[in-house]
């Protein structure tokens, strides 16, 4: 059971991970504050070193992760690029990254009251995580 909630909570964070990666890649070009270009680029930096950490776990159970639910990472794009096409202000973006991490920080939440049994290691990385998406949405706040 450690084995299966452990390689199931690394896949979500995995997905998660990827997922913030992506919404950031997908604003970045509408940002014109340096300061909030700043707090992008940094959190982005921590979730592919975090993203290291899991493939790495995860190569020990030969999994190849988990990819953001397809219907998700489109409507995620759809909604992106439809609120910069009408405004590409930097409170837009502030509001599109917010509501990513909000998002981001309830699922993985979910998924760590859902695989109690996962690995400590595991459990924290999620946490970590967790702290990185609530951490930027704090961050951007002065944007909104």
């Amino acid at each position: 059971m450690i084995e299966k909630d452990t390689i199931r909570l690394l896949r979500e964070c995995d997905a998660g991970v990827k997922m913030g990666v992506n919404s950031i890649d997908e604003v970045m070009e509408n940002v014109h504050s340096d300061e909030l270009k700043k707090f992008l680029r940094e959190c982005k930096y921590e979730h592919d070193k975090l993203n290291d950490e899991i493939k790495s776990l995860l190569a020990k159970y030969n999994d190849d992760g988990k990819s953001p639910a397809p219907i998700a990472a489109g409507m995620s794009w759809i909604k992106t690029n439809i609120k910069l096409a009408v405004d590409g202000s930097d409170a837009t973006v502030a509001d599109l990254i917010t509501d990513g991490c909000n998002m981001g920080v309830k699922s993985l939440n979910r998924y760590l009251n859902q695989y109690k049994a996962a690995d400590e290691v595991s459990k924290d990385i999620t946490k970590r995580l967790i702290n990185l998406e609530e951490k930027l949405a704090i961050d951007i706040r002065k944007f909104l």
